[in-house]
């Protein structure tokens, strides 16, 4: 059974940094794009960055542009989120998840396998 764990949240300073980990057992990441979404409170759940599995094409939502970075690790079924220059309104459960799909990446309706979310708080 497919089982995606996430790591790495935790309570951070704004300014700080952080490196969120995911990683899979029970399917293999070399033939699945991969991404993060996060729920901050009160909001829905939003798409935050994704990498293709092929081409290995790289998105990411306009609010974490540039002080973000997505990377994975097939060999050990893992995938990471890079996130600089921590904003209060960044404070959210961090999911990561896998899909199938190569394209339409921002859409969380593309993707078949969840972790449960790690939390991450920001503060002042």
């Amino acid at each position: 059974q497919a089982q995606l764990v996430e790591s790495g949240g935790g309570l951070v300073q704004a300014g700080g940094s952080l490196r969120l980990s995911c990683t899979a057992t029970g399917i293999s990441f070399s033939r699945l794009s991969l991404g993060w979404f996060r729920r901050s409170p009160g909001k829905e759940r939003e798409f935050v960055a994704a990498v293709a599995w092929a081409g290995g094409g790289r998105f990411y939502t306009d609010s974490v542009a540039g002080r973000c970075a997505i990377s994975r690790d097939n060999t050990n079924n893992t995938v990471y989120l890079q996130v600089d220059s921590l904003k209060l309104e960044d404070t959210a459960v961090y999911y990561c998840a896998a899909s199938r799909f190569n394209s339409a990446l921002t859409d969380e309706s593309r993707y078949t396998y969840w972790g449960q979310g790690t939390q991450v708080t920001v503060s002042s």
